[in-house]
């Protein structure tokens, strides 16, 4: 079969874009994105050179108030086209301003948890992170840092100082696999993997509210929020499904089962900077859903790369970074449409897993999950910078400080 003529490739290409585009505006723009109003925190400021633009940016927006229909006590977001803008680069709440470079890497197999200096890009200490540590989570509002460990009857969440990155004395919550808060701040939301459930707690006292049972959605453990709070999409890795939850109410609205391929194994889910679509990476697809953030249908499958998992935006939410474990690459897709950019390979391979960039967005940091290191790449070109060998396992590091009003949680989910 002869190949089509540049220019029908050309119109191909651009009508794929119009879809990929439409397919994530598609019936969302009304309550997710009148959700996203604009309002900073009294507590929001930019690093110190950028303070005079960031004083600017909360005077014009101090008025305003939250969008009817957002999730109440949800701090109104600064933009209404981009969840993510109060995340540029170096905008640091006075809350992490002058902390440690630090970041904090859980090895699940090795039991611990290496803290390597983003300067000089070594380990610097080491510590216990529990039984079988997962992810090393930011606090709401960001004073904390939690690595979660997730052996049931075991588990533990450990705090850590990020003032000087030493860890306090582990709190006895079982099966901690992963962390998350609610936009309200009023819940920290401990997954529950081999339970199938989540947890709500106060995430000031510890004390347990209540139970979501999802005895539907096996293997669930990665999430995150609309743009106006109301629900969160969670992934079921080992059912091929993700499961669409009320915020406020702690109920199950609706099962969404993925059908690219047959036993998928759905991780990751970040929702679009314009806050119009979910992307949900799979391991056994090889690639990214696109899921429509009102409606909650499968818009399309993107392909990436063998053993799709971490999903990460930059700082300028132009790029949606995909860490294809499997085949020791990244996929950078548009952040808002999921259109393929480019793709990076590391030398001789690897496994990047999960991670996140650096405060000023320079550098990509992601653990190899199968390698024993931590990776060091340039966001920007997708050179390695550095390998840095840690413990055994490393999994769902944290790079901190981080720019942001809140944090959602995970490795570092920030508006």
């Amino acid at each position: 079969m002869n190949p089509p003529s540049r220019p029908a490739v050309a119109v191909a290409a651009v009508l794929a874009g119009v879809l990929a585009l439409a397919g994530c505006t598609s019936g969302s723009t009304s309550a997710r994105s009148s959700a996203a109003s604009t309002s900073a925190m009294p507590s929001q400021s930019s690093s110190p050179a950028g303070t005079s633009s960031s004083a600017a940016r909360t005077s014009a927006t101090a008025s305003l108030k939250p969008a009817p229909g957002a999730l109440a006590g949800m701090p109104p977001l600064l933009s209404s086209q981009d969840v993510y803008a109060a995340d540029r680069p170096n905008a640091l709440s006075p809350v992490v301003r002058g902390e440690p470079a630090y970041v904090y890497v859980p090895n699940s197999k090795s039991n611990d948890v290496d803290v390597i200096d983003q300067h000089s890009l070594k380990v610097i200490r080491s510590f216990p992170g529990g039984d079988e540590p997962q992810h090393v989570v930011p606090s709401y509002d960001l004073r904390t840092l939690y690595v979660t460990a997730d052996i049931p009857g075991h588990g533990s969440i450990t705090p850590i100082n990020p003032h000087t990155g030493l860890p306090g004395r582990p709190l006895r919550i079982d099966d901690a696999y992963n962390l998350y808060f609610t936009p309200d701040g009023r819940y920290a939301v401990v997954v529950q993997q081999a339970y199938h459930r989540l947890a709500f707690y106060n995430p000031h006292t510890w004390k347990l509210h209540d139970y979501l049972n999802v005895p539907t959605c096996l293997g669930i453990d990665h999430m995150d929020f609309t743009a106006d709070g109301n629900e969160l999409l969670a992934s079921c890795e080992f059912t091929n499904d993700l499961a669409v939850i009320d915020v406020a109410h702690h109920r199950l609205l609706r099962m969404v089962h993925l059908q690219q391929v047959d036993g998928g194994m759905p991780h990751d889910v970040k929702l679009s900077p314009n806050g119009r679509c979910f992307f949900v990476a799979d391991m056994v697809a090889n690639g990214v859903y696109v899921v429509d953030a009102h409606t909650f249908g499968v818009v399309r499958f993107q392909p990436t790369g063998k053993g799709a998992h971490g999903l990460y935006v930059s700082r300028d939410s132009k790029w949606l970074y995909v860490t294809n474990r499997d085949e020791g690459s990244i996929s950078v897709l548009d952040a808002n449409t999921g259109r393929p950019l480019k793709k990076w390979r590391l030398p001789h391979g690897g496994s990047p897993d999960m991670g996140n960039l650096s405060a000023d967005g320079s550098v990509l940091w992601l653990s190899g999950r199968y390698n024993s290191v931590v990776y060091a790449i340039d966001a920007h070109s997708g050179r390695l910078i550095r390998k840095i060998k840690v413990g055994s396992g490393p999994h769902g590091l944290c790079v901190w400080p981080l720019p942001g009003r809140y944090s959602l949680g995970h490795t570092g989910i920030l508006r």
